[in-house]
């Protein structure tokens, strides 16, 4: 691992922290004596239980709202993390959104709003992150395994996802000679509330039986994957790596 020694601790910007897989990333790199800045959208009292569950264990965290695709909010958001905590050295983006439909059904506003999120929202929060991160740092962008699994009704996510590999694979070339890693983390179905909604305990059963391990992924198995790229994963850079259990 890159010599990263400084006189502030390593820093970590987490959004979508106030959600289920935004939350345990942001609790597990305070386990790895990162102080967190936790991003959330609409739930902030999401987000300080998160920032409260670290704090209460001797961690440095601090809440900070805002829409994710706003150039100007997140651009604050940084600033934040700057001048609190002195730089930022790792940034990961859970945020996201997951609305469903057939491609032939989809409402082309929702459509739009998927893209939004899920596409600009990275964009915005890579091109400020390139910006921003220092030397023997990371950026972890999430994407899904949907792109693999190609599941009915997912189109316009796995659109947006495919952007987001994209985006991952072609910012992780252009840091070249930075020393800052670029990947995405890939997962598949994860037990959060997000993929718990609208489900029948049949369906959530047969999706869990799907990969080799037979159960859902919980978010603790996708956080520790973002520790590891988060830290010690110094040589696997400009990578989509799949967290699902073998499912794909």
């Amino acid at each position: 691992m890159s010599d990263t020694t400084q006189a502030t601790p390593r820093v970590a910007i987490v959004t979508g922290a106030s959600g289920g897989i935004g939350r345990a990333v942001a609790t597990r790199l305070a386990a790895d004596d990162l102080a967190v800045v936790a991003h959330y959208s609409g739930n902030a009292a999401k987000a300080d239980e998160a920032v409260n569950a670290i704090t209460q264990v001797g961690g440095e965290a601090i809440a900070v709202g805002g829409d994710v695709a706003d150039e100007v909010a997140m651009s604050a958001l940084f600033e934040t993390a700057m001048t609190r905590f002195g730089g930022v050295d790792v940034v990961v983006n859970t945020a996201g959104i997951m609305p469903l439909a057939p491609i032939a059904e989809m409402d082309l506003d929702t459509f739009d709003r998927i893209q939004r999120v899920n596409v600009r929202g990275t964009f915005v929060i890579d091109q400020l992150a390139a910006r921003h991160v220092r030397s023997g740092g990371a950026i972890i962008n999430y994407s899904t395994s949907i792109t693999r699994l190609q599941m009915p009704n997912y189109g316009a996510y796995a659109a947006s996802k495919g952007a987001v590999e994209a985006l991952t694979l072609i910012l992780a070339r252009e840091l070249r000679g930075r020393d800052i890693t670029v990947n995405a983390v890939a997962p598949g179905p994860t037990a959060t509330p997000l993929f718990f909604e609208g489900k029948p305990q049949q369906v959530i059963d047969h999706i869990a039986s799907l990969n080799p391990m037979e159960r859902l992924g919980t978010p603790e198995d996708i956080a520790e994957v973002t520790a590891f790229l988060a830290g010690p994963g110094r040589w696997v850079n400009g990578q989509v790596l799949y967290a699902n259990g073998g499912a794909a």
